[in-house]
């Protein structure tokens, strides 16, 4: 019975990482049962078995994924929730460049997938899982900006730095994949150093304007009172 039991356990494993990858290549609508299942080197019977339907297969698949690539590189990088913002952010943006540039990730592929082509089946497990990942990564940001900052200018910083972190890894990984050498692949390590350099540089430069309109907004407003 214990056999038996570890055995279901070991081809649902099979099954997930599979599907993942299926999933990572073709989206949603791409993927089959039939590739799922021989991917994993088991049958269409034991696929339908540990999962209800193609839909949960979706769920879940993404969510083994996501769980295993932030046991790897937690999100915070290691740094304390109490150090200051700045280490914070480092610890940020180092943990998400490396689970991006991992080779063996594929929640972010999935994720890619599902925003060229839409399902809406990732939504609510996506809101669970990465949320609480958005919002320490916003914490600190707002942080650094300061008490002058309007909540758009916080999104929008969040924004811009992980941008900085998606887009040339996927640049550069898709290029490798269709055998182009220029530009050159990105040395991950000093693409961390950069990210965070340019990103606290522009976030003191935004902090330090909001406090120079807060100033002048306040001369004026003495001015109009005298």
């Amino acid at each position: 019975m214990r056999s038996a039991r570890k055995g279901g356990k070991e081809t649902g494993r099979k099954l997930l990482d599979a599907a993942a990858r299926v999933f990572a290549e073709k989206g949603y609508r791409g993927a089959t049962v039939l590739e799922i299942s021989r991917l994993a080197g088991a049958n269409v019977a034991a696929v339908n078995y540990h999962f209800r339907d193609k839909e949960t297969r979706y769920v879940e698949a993404w969510r083994n994924d996501f769980s295993q690539s932030i046991d790897k590189s937690p999100p915070d990088g290691g740094v304390p929730a109490d150090a200051p913002a700045g280490e914070r952010l480092r610890g940020h943006i180092e943990a998400l460049l490396r689970r991006i540039s991992d080779g063996k990730n594929l929640e972010f592929w999935i994720a890619r997938k599902e925003l060229a082509n839409p399902t809406g089946l990732l939504k609510e497990v996506m809101r669970q899982e990465v949320a609480p990942v958005h919002a320490r990564m916003e914490g600190a940001v707002r942080e650094l900006l300061g008490p002058g900052a309007s909540e758009a200018q916080v999104r929008y910083s969040v924004i811009s730095i992980a941008s900085q972190c998606f887009e040339p890894i996927v640049m550069s990984r898709t290029l490798k994949e269709q055998g182009d050498s220029y530009p050159p692949p990105i040395d991950v390590e000093k693409y961390i150093e950069h990210v965070v350099r340019f990103s606290l540089g522009a976030l003191k430069a935004l902090r330090a304007s909001n406090a120079g309109r807060s100033q002048s907004a306040k001369k004026t407003k003495k001015a109009g009172r005298s």
